[in-house]
């Protein structure tokens, strides 16, 4: 049965070390999230999101230290510094990150989320994948109860923390000198190619 809490908890802790798969706030939306570096639970949360194959996840640090265990060199997240933490994500070069992360694109989009509890949980459990709580293609869900009747048993938690109709990160990609807009989403970036 699936664990459903308010809060990022020590049983939350102990799940995602475990290899679990769930459901919890971040700074923009509710999100499906596991740890970025166990390979079996971001499989699973392909599994269960029903995601393109060659499509890599967003992953959420706490620190920029943590863009070494992904194989991302910190300086490539430059561009994205000064609206950091924040709900920008930037898509970097990461030909030595996990292949199941940068799914052999080997770039892969990370941000460091302005909410301190989410902070504090990734600080405990290294960087976190984060996606939208749907199938790929539906709207993103936007309260626990939904999220429970969408997805039951599929998910080992559920954090609730009220209604969430936030925004998506906008997401950029340094192409040589410039910074081109993927998605352009909470953040509001003036050029849009």
């Amino acid at each position: 049965m699936s664990y459903i809490t308010d809060n990022f908890d020590d049983k939350i802790v102990e799940l995602l070390k475990s290899g679990a798969v769930g459901f919890m706030p971040s700074d923009t939306i509710y999100g499906l999230s596991c740890r970025a570096l166990d390979q079996k639970a971001v499989e699973k949360l392909h599994k269960i999101k029903q995601r393109d194959k060659n499509k890599p996840f967003i992953v959420l640090i706490s620190k920029i230290s943590q863009l070494n265990k992904l194989g991302i060199i910190a300086t490539d997240v430059a561009p994205a510094l000064r609206y950091w933490p924040g709900k920008l994500s930037i898509i970097c070069e990461a030909e030595k990150a996990p292949p199941w992360l940068h799914l052999g694109t080997k770039t892969m989009a990370v941000r460091q989320p302005d909410y301190p509890d989410l902070q504090d949980l990734i600080n405990k459990v290294g960087p976190i994948i984060s996606t939208s709580a749907n199938y790929q293609g539906d709207k993103p869900l936007t309260t626990a109860a939904a999220a429970k009747k969408y997805f039951g048993e599929k998910l080992d938690f559920y954090i609730d923390t009220g209604k969430i109709a936030g925004e998506s990160s906008t997401i950029i990609r340094k192409d040589n000198y410039q910074l081109k807009i993927i998605r352009q989403g909470a953040v509001k970036l003036l050029r849009k190619e």
